[in-house]
């Protein structure tokens, strides 16, 4: 299983607009962070994860050239808003259409912003086409992948947590969440590796701090922890030699092989 992490920001990106007065080194090339997704290749399927703003200039700094699949965690504009550029997988599959999974909420979204992409053909040549569809409790999919969702909460919406396995390996995805289920732990258990959310240092009210991330990293007990949508308080160059072993700040184009 290959994981790359495209983008590791929160919802402004790193560094924000305007300059940033956190004291972040920005001379830290893992200090610059695009918004938020992951691209996993597994049992020769290609599942694409969110699409934030930069998902275009993500897939071409790292190579990705085919989705099988794509899943929307939920409907916010950090995570949908690069949805559109999808346009050139549907065009590379035999019938323009990708397959598009997400929660009620982000099928709501979907449908509000892309109308056009719902017509079950491209309206025009090189348009994207979603064959939307909601996220099962378990998606089988060919080469032995199977893809378990559940809720995480997230403020006033839910976010889906994903754990992927295949080959004998466990990767989970659980991003925007304010802190992990018993459903969700249960299903990470024994994960190869796990994507935490982890947005600063300080308390927020509907994503996990750093010490909220730590302690869920505990709980789980991945073999290897990573922590993403992180905001320019989570310094790399800082943080990463303090983190208990296993724990990782993860990095735009970080590539992972479990």
């Amino acid at each position: 299983m290959k994981i790359t992490f495209l983008g590791t920001g929160t919802s402004q990106g790193v560094p924000v607009i305007g300059g940033d007065a956190s004291g972040i080194d920005l001379d830290n090339p893992k200090n610059w962070r695009t918004r938020s997704s992951v691209h996993v290749e597994c049992g020769g399927i290609h599942i694409q994860i969110d699409a934030g703003p930069e998902f275009r200039v993500q897939c071409l700094k790292n190579k990705i050239d085919w989705i099988d699949c794509f899943i929307l965690t939920h409907g916010h504009a950090d995570h949908i808003a690069g949805m559109d550029d999808l346009r050139r997988f549907c065009d590379r599959l035999p019938n323009n259409k990708l397959a598009v999974y997400s929660n009620d909420y982000g099928l709501e979204r979907i449908r509000s912003i892309f109308p056009y992409a719902l017509k079950g053909k491209p309206t025009e040549r090189g348009y994207p086409c979603f064959d939307i569809k909601r996220m099962p409790n378990i998606l089988e999919m060919p080469g032995g992948v199977k893809i378990a969702s559940t809720p995480l909460p997230h403020g006033p919406v839910e976010t889906l947590g994903l754990v992927i396995e295949c080959g004998g390996k466990k990767f989970a995805y659980y991003t925007d969440c304010k802190r992990l289920t018993p459903e969700a732990l249960e299903l990470a258990k024994g994960a190869d590796a796990i994507a935490l959310d982890c947005l600063r240092i300080s308390p927020h009210p509907s994503h996990m701090s750093l010490s909220e991330a730590i302690n869920s990293a505990m709980e789980v007990g991945a073999r290897a922890t990573y922590f993403t949508h992180l905001t320019s308080h989570i310094d790399y160059g800082k943080l990463e030699p303090k983190m208990p072993h296993g724990c990782h700040i993860a990095y735009d184009s970080l590539k992972l092989e479990i």
